[in-house]
């Protein structure tokens, strides 16, 4: 897909409207434009001086607004940053459609133990303030995560986990939380 086009479904799950506004207005947003706008231009050998410009912004502004979602990962069409500050991924975890991410989340490895690896998170996820994703697991499609969870094995489709250790609570998914889907 045309980064042009992962720019702008991005934008309608921020609410649409003007994109510069929506820039300007929503770090999330403007995170991930300087985002897909590397990935996008990395290939190309002439856009190389550009690419690097740009990764010295990403770099400011991962230190500004406390984001860090490497230009490595693999983020899906729709990725919405609902409140920012204290996000972390890890570059190799692989990030489905429509899923919001909210503030103090962290997607990480783990480097031990049966579950060594990054996790996999399916289309249409929400994961809530403060949860932790972390090992070789995968997330289903329609999951809601809730706030403050910690997720260490996998979790089905179409469910709400919750606790710590996550358990499913509820069969309702991600139904109300993720809105404006592409």
């Amino acid at each position: 897909m045309k980064c042009v086009d992962l720019i702008y479904k991005d934008l309608y799950r921020v609410g649409g409207g003007n994109l510069i506004r929506s820039y300007f207005t929503f770090p999330g947003f403007k995170y991930l434009c300087v985002f897909r706008l590397i990935q996008s231009f990395k290939e190309v050998w002439y856009l190389k001086p550009i690419v690097f410009f740009l990764k010295v912004k990403l770099i400011m502004m991962q230190r500004k607004y406390g984001i860090l979602i490497p230009a490595r990962c693999t983020i899906g069409e729709g990725f919405f940053i609902g409140h920012w500050g204290t996000i972390v991924v890890n570059e190799k975890v692989k990030i489905g459609r429509n899923v919001n991410i909210s503030q103090g989340v962290t997607i990480g490895q783990l480097n031990r133990g049966k579950r060594m690896g990054t996790p996999v998170i399916g289309n249409e996820v929400y994961i809530g303030p403060g949860a932790k994703i972390l090992g070789n697991i995968v997330v289903g499609n329609n999951v809601a995560i809730g706030a403050n969870a910690v997720v260490l094995d996998d979790v089905p489709d179409n469910v709400c986990v919750a606790g710590i250790p996550a358990k499913i609570v509820s069969m309702n998914g991600s139904d109300g939380y993720v809105n404006r889907k592409v």
